[in-house]
C-alpha cells in the first residue's frame, strides 16, 4: 500500500523572512548554527525554508538567539 505524505503547516516562509530581515545568507546562517553546535548544512536549511523538512527544536532555539526574536515570530500567521 502506498503511503501518502500529509501536508501540514510549516514555518518555512517565516524562517526565510527572518533571515532576509537580518540580511544573512543561508551559508552564513548555517556556519553560525554549526558554530553553536547545530549540525546543519545549507541544503538541509533550504529544505526547512521550503517546507520539505520539519525544523529541529535545537535549531529553533539557536535561531531565536541569533535573531533576538520570540518563538511567536516563527509561527506567525499559522493559527
Amino acid at each position: 500500500m502506498e503511503q501518502k505524505i500529509r501536508r501540514d503547516r510549516n514555518i518555512g516562509d517565516n524562517l526565510r523572512l527572518l533571515r532576509q530581515e537580518h540580511d544573512i545568507s543561508q551559508e552564513k546562517l548555517c556556519a553560525e548554527l554549526q558554530r553553536r553546535g547545530c549540525d546543519i548544512g545549507r541544503s538541509t536549511y533550504a529544505k526547512y525554508e521550503n517546507g520539505e523538512l520539519n525544523v529541529k527544536v535545537s535549531v529553533l532555539i539557536e535561531l531565536k538567539k541569533i535573531y533576538f526574536c520570540s518563538y511567536d515570530d516563527f509561527f506567525q500567521g499559522l493559527d
